[in-house]
């Protein structure tokens, strides 16, 4: 094996839950002494002071090129470019996160491969291409895609059970090396929470789109009102912005329900009194290891490998766009938190115990080594 593991991670848009979970795999790794770089997206701003500190700490650079998020004659060029950079670093692995990077990762190690070069080509779905139906024409775009690219993956990283489970059901069973690695926090991220003065009952945190829930969240807020009144907080932008908006408008909620752009979770937390994740799709969501570390009282729906993250609290999860359900558990909170605060506290031990970046980062570099044998000659 060569004395330093060379390692080029590739992901579409540098934001949310994807990016966080690169960035921290990214600075563990540069830490273990491998040369790790970025190629990501140039059209999507992302965070500007995340981006920083992995141009400071990545041997390899970050580099930025444009990736569309649809399928398109595109694709090809910006493969094209992921594998000259690839071939021009000397890479050992080619990480792609997303069904985006995935898909341009190993597209990209397969063209260098029939060049003659040792690159293993590594894929970490984050669930990306997975919630869309068989049943509805992307759906199975993304799946025979996905089908496609199955003989050059050389191996297969998933962050949580449902995940694995959700690929074997769509996808079929790997024909290569797989492993199940959770996400992982720091241990600065577990404390007690501290609230402002002027928090309100809820907050939601998160993309603004259609898979997240917030048109739930705001349908719920909206039932009943009259009788338990709650406010709400929305931080986060997306591409559904502007129908949610609209629809807190129709629903009578403009005096309840605030939209505050995004904004750092830690700050988003100290804002309200209990987090609201109604997601109708989710793998293994940081929001929600990120709340349970912070021990916020939380509402969350039963979808992905949120079940992973409480197993083993007695904490009752929402079956997704049940406007009903959620209601519920929003007017149960309003009664009566010290339920919640109880749940929160057990949860943030549970979470402390399991979660943690320095795992998932010892985790993958054995996969690598292991299981796949990067880097050898």
């Amino acid at each position: 094996m060569s004395s330093t593991l060379r390692i080029l991670h590739c992901l579409r848009a540098p934001v949310g839950g994807l990016f966080r979970h690169v960035h921290d795999l990214t600075l563990g790794q540069a830490q273990l002494g491998a040369e790790v770089g970025i190629i990501c997206d140039s059209n999507t701003a992302g965070d500007g002071v995340a981006l920083g500190r992995l141009a400071d700490n990545c041997a390899l650079g970050v580099t930025r090129i444009p990736m569309n998020r649809r399928i398109g004659l595109g694709d090809w060029r910006t493969t094209a470019k992921v594998s000259r950079l690839a071939s021009k670093l000397g890479v050992h692995v080619l990480h792609g996160h997303g069904a985006k990077g995935g898909a341009y990762a190993r597209l990209a190690g397969r063209k260098l491969k029939r060049q003659g070069t040792n690159v293993k080509a590594i894929y970490t779905p984050h669930c990306g291409s997975l919630h869309y139906s068989p049943a509805k024409p992307m759906g199975r775009l993304y799946i025979t895609a996905e089908r496609m690219l199955l003989p050059s993956t050389d191996g297969i990283i998933f962050e949580s059970v449902f995940a694995a489970n959700k690929y074997v059901e769509l996808i079929g069973q790997p024909h290569c090396p797989a492993r199940i690695v959770l996400n992982g926090l720091y241990r600065h991220e577990f404390y007690e929470p501290m609230l402002a003065d002027d928090a309100v009952d809820f907050v939601y945190i998160g993309e603004l789109r259609h898979l997240k829930g917030v048109d739930v969240l705001l349908e719920a807020l909206a039932a009943h009102q009259t009788i338990f009144p709650g406010r709400a907080l929305i931080v986060g932008s997306g591409s559904d912005e502007r129908s949610f908006k609209r629809l807190a408008r129709k629903l009578g909620l403009n005096s309840r329900v605030s939209f505050a752009g995004p904004q750092p979770a830690r700050t988003a937390f100290a804002r309200a009194r209990c987090v609201v994740v109604p997601s109708r799709g989710e793998s293994l969501p940081y929001i929600v290891l990120e709340a349970a570390a912070a021990q916020m009282p939380m509402i969350t729906t039963n979808v992905g490998g949120i079940p992973e993250i409480v197993a083993g609290i007695d904490m009752p999860l929402i079956p997704p766009g049940d406007v009903g359900a959620l209601a519920s558990q929003l007017r149960a909170f309003l009664a009566s938190p010290k339920p919640f605060l109880e749940r929160a506290a057990l949860l943030q031990k549970r979470v402390a115990e399991r979660f943690s970046v320095e795992n998932m980062t010892h985790e993958v570099i054995d996969f690598y080594i292991s299981d796949i044998g990067a880097g050898l000659s």
